[in-house]
């Protein structure tokens, strides 16, 4: 089999969501299936920057609008096709929140917006990595439920589990509106003194500049750290020592940083809404992400139940090794069998 992918987000330097799912699925497929002949393709910008494969069954092709390229099938790693490049398409939708919460410009909604219809009009067949995303491409979108497929996100369980945990609380992720800092901030200036919050993500999002000036004013500035965007290794290193993970973000179609928590043995607290309570499970504590009040009190219980944590943690444990790259790669290379048969 042939297949063309969509390989422009893989190059991202600052790597996260789209562009570790791009990563995993590029080279999970090629060590996968040797068999196969894959071309990675990538739109002119970022094909001057991606490096050469060094692997037999993977080719660099350029990505441009008028492309037809000699494969039979097209996956599109993030629900952007502007045309049809191969005889049969397939598209990775992440998340509609763009379109269905005020967490961008107008500008960027209205491109956005386009782009996704765009994308599902031309597309076979759609990966969904959650129901809810996959709920949202039906009915926002329009798409026959009976061509979507959901094949979730994946996380890679570290060997060790760190034993030496400080009191801290750690968030991943931008500073962005949907990220819900701004809350988590006013909930954690009312706990005690000896636990530090560390907010370890991009400082650029949309909004950034107000969720800045809060920290700047909050009363408990000295025990916040903000990191900004940490490459794999220094985010690792947060992830071995904080003892409670909170992430109540306002909307998520998947939520990558709730699974590496719980992998690397770290209680969770999260948001009962969106995409969220189908990735924790039993295994996070689930919060209303709008009630400062709620947020500090499941904090609060954390803190002062070490019973509790421990058996999040290890439940936790259990849920990450459920979802693998192994297996989201195995079912995405089932879903182009599927639409080619």
């Amino acid at each position: 089999m042939r297949i063309a992918l969509d390989a422009t987000y893989s190059v991202d330097p600052y790597a996260s969501g789209v562009a570790v799912y791009s990563r995993e699925l590029l080279s999970g497929l090629a060590a996968a299936y040797p068999e196969d002949e894959f071309l990675h393709c990538y739109r002119l910008k970022q094909f001057r920057k991606a490096p050469r494969s060094r692997t037999r069954n993977v080719r660099r092709r350029l990505l441009l609008p008028v492309n037809f390229f000699r494969a039979p099938v097209f996956h599109a790693l993030n629900q952007r096709v502007d045309s049809r490049p191969a005889k049969r398409v397939v598209s990775t939708f992440h998340d509609l929140f763009v379109i269905t919460g005020e967490y961008s410009s107008d500008s960027f909604r209205a491109r956005f917006t386009q782009r996704a219809i765009q994308a599902a009009r031309n597309s076979d067949l759609i990966i969904a990595v959650s129901t809810f995303t996959a709920n949202q491409v039906a009915s926002l979108l329009h798409f026959d439920p009976a061509r979507i497929l959901v094949i979730p996100h994946g996380v890679r369980l570290p060997s060790e589990i760190s034993e030496k945990r400080e009191e801290m609380i750690l968030c991943v992720g931008a500073l962005q509106v949907r990220k819900n800092t701004i809350r988590l901030v006013e909930a954690f200036e009312t706990l005690s003194s000896g636990w530090r919050l560390v907010l370890a993500g991009a400082q650029h999002g949309y909004g950034a500049g107000v969720i800045l000036e809060r920290i700047a004013a909050s009363p408990a500035r000295s025990r916040i750290t903000l990191t900004g965007y940490l490459p794999p290794a220094e985010l690792e290193r947060f992830y071995n020592r904080a003892s409670i993970f909170a992430f109540p973000s306002l909307d998520e179609g998947f939520g990558i940083p709730v699974l590496e928590a719980m992998a690397h043995g770290i209680p969770v607290l999260t948001s009962n809404r969106s995409a969220l309570p189908e990735v924790a499970g039993d295994a996070a504590l689930l919060v209303n992400p709008f009630d400062v009040e709620e947020i500090r009190a499941a904090l609060e219980r954390l803190i002062e139940n070490r019973e509790l944590r421990e058996q999040l943690a290890c439940r936790g444990r259990a849920r990450a090794a459920q979802f693998t790259w192994e297996r989201a790669v195995c079912a995405t290379h089932q879903a182009y069998e599927r639409l080619l048969s």
